[in-house]
């Protein structure tokens, strides 16, 4: 888990553009280094419950979260795979409602020219 310890931050969803991530704030996925996590984007922040893993290869992490979404109770499950030190690709599922892949950097990259 230490290598996904940190705030990556969310920079394309398949379900959200750009605008809509960050409605609240920044859109972001932070992983703690005690099996813990959270992530907030558009309306919707969410607490994790993390177990690390390999996915082809790669450090992975698989989830369940619990969380809110503009006042209600929201939970499901979710997954992400570290492609290399700086880029992690996952997909997050909400427990009767929207799923959505989405794909993040290493929050200290994600304001460098060039990147969406």
């Amino acid at each position: 888990m230490k290598r996904l310890t940190g705030r990556w931050r969310i920079v394309e969803m398949d379900m959200w553009d750009r605008e809509a991530i960050d409605l609240i704030e920044p859109g972001f996925i932070e992983f703690g280094p005690d099996r813990t996590g959270e992530f907030g984007f558009v309306a919707l922040r969410g607490s994790m419950d993390c177990r690390t893993t390999k996915r082809d290869g790669h450090t992975a992490v698989e989830f369940t979260w619990d969380g809110d979404d503009e006042g209600d109770h929201v939970s499901g499950r979710g997954r992400a795979t570290m492609l290399n030190e700086e880029t992690l690709e996952g997909h997050l599922f909400i427990h009767w409602g929207d799923d959505s892949g989405f794909r993040a950097v290493r929050t200290d990259l994600a304001d460098r020219p060039g990147r969406r």
